[in-house]
């Protein structure tokens, strides 16, 4: 079956329960057809001479297919991405939410399955959606680049990326990676059999020479690596976050590369900070706090995570101490 059937099959499986966005293959393959069309070669002359170079394709430079192709893929990405990353956190919140707000989050949530083995679900449900999507994207780009015989695609795949509006980039399939070694190594701890369905075929957390590596083999092409080393401070990442960029820092080393206090936080950094590594700016206010991560490294690393943790609560302390004598003192003008 080719894929494009495949991918239409599966998006109208998926729209019967919920309405999903996707990448609309038929739609972009008109817009490369009709481009086709309108460089046949009965044309003119000079469209005579392009085609007898490149067959029945349009030219590599064509305003037609890059004024029409590219706008209409990019909103749609923007959708698949947004939609899978709102639905991650609410999963996710929800897994992580007390004893109370998870039977009031349960109770808005008229259509969720009211167990376990329903979040569970849920969770593979949108691995396999960013998937599948992730897939449909790289092939409309590759059909694009064949039809041009260009690397036009390939260079707007390195802009989106850049962009960080492509799906496989989402801090919150970094997450989806650690919820589901949490899950493993909680059924391990408690020497129970879960009997639900794994998020993931392939999924660890590895360390070459204390190096943290997460990895995930989503299927034979396509695999996920993110480094969990703080480029700050030169260790494992602790008490993770995500910048919008999508470079992952401590959340100390973040607000120190910020110029913030951690009683102020990143959502007062100033929109002109740079994020250490790509050097964007605008990357704090709308950081992503890994909580899922934080816990499988404090599992995976517990003597490190726990000197870190003392060595952080006295800074911590300090920073709040500074933070307080200094409204005091514009209280009190002393």
């Amino acid at each position: 079956m080719k894929f494009c059937k495949k991918y239409e099959e599966y998006m109208q499986g998926q729209k019967e329960k919920k309405n999903l966005p996707g990448v609309g293959f038929k739609k972009l393959k008109k817009i490369l057809k009709k481009c086709r069309r309108d460089h046949a070669p009965s044309r003119i002359a000079f469209n005579e001479s392009i085609n007898q170079q490149h067959g029945n394709n349009c030219p590599r430079e064509c305003t037609v297919c890059d004024g029409n192709f590219f706008p209409e893929l990019l909103k749609e990405m923007e959708d698949v991405v947004g939609w899978f990353n709102e639905n991650a956190q609410k999963l996710l919140e929800l897994h992580l939410a007390s004893g109370f707000k998870k039977c009031l989050t349960w109770f808005k949530g008229n259509n969720r399955k009211k167990n376990h083995l329903g979040l569970i679900q849920e969770g593979k449900d949108l691995v396999n959606y960013a998937l599948i999507n992730a897939v449909a994207i790289r092939k409309i780009l590759k059909k694009y680049d064949k039809i041009h015989e260009s690397r036009q695609g390939q260079a707007f795949k390195t802009q989106v990326q850049k962009m960080r509006i492509e799906i496989l980039q989402s801090p919150w399939l970094c997450e989806l990676m650690a919820f589901h070694i949490n899950l493993k190594e909680s059924q391990k701890e408690s020497g129970g059999v879960l009997a639900s369905p794994a998020l993931f075929d392939g999924c660890s957390l590895t360390f070459d020479d204390g190096k943290p590596l997460l990895s995930c083999e989503l299927s034979d092409s396509v695999k996920v690596d993110i480094d969990l080393t703080c480029s700050i401070c030169l260790d494992t990442v602790f008490d993770p976050i995500s910048l919008t960029c999508g470079h992952i820092y401590c959340y100390m080393c973040a607000c120190s590369a910020a110029s913030v206090s951690v009683v102020d936080g990143l959502k007062t950094a100033d929109p002109s900070e740079k994020c250490p590594l790509c050097r964007e700016v605008c990357v704090y206010k709308g950081a992503v706090h890994l909580d899922e991560l934080g816990i499988l490294l404090k599992r995976s690393c517990r003597e490190y995570w726990e000197e870190r943790r003392k060595t952080e609560r006295a800074e911590r302390l300090k920073q709040a101490k500074e933070y307080w004598d200094y409204q005091c003192r514009s209280f009190t003008g002393i």
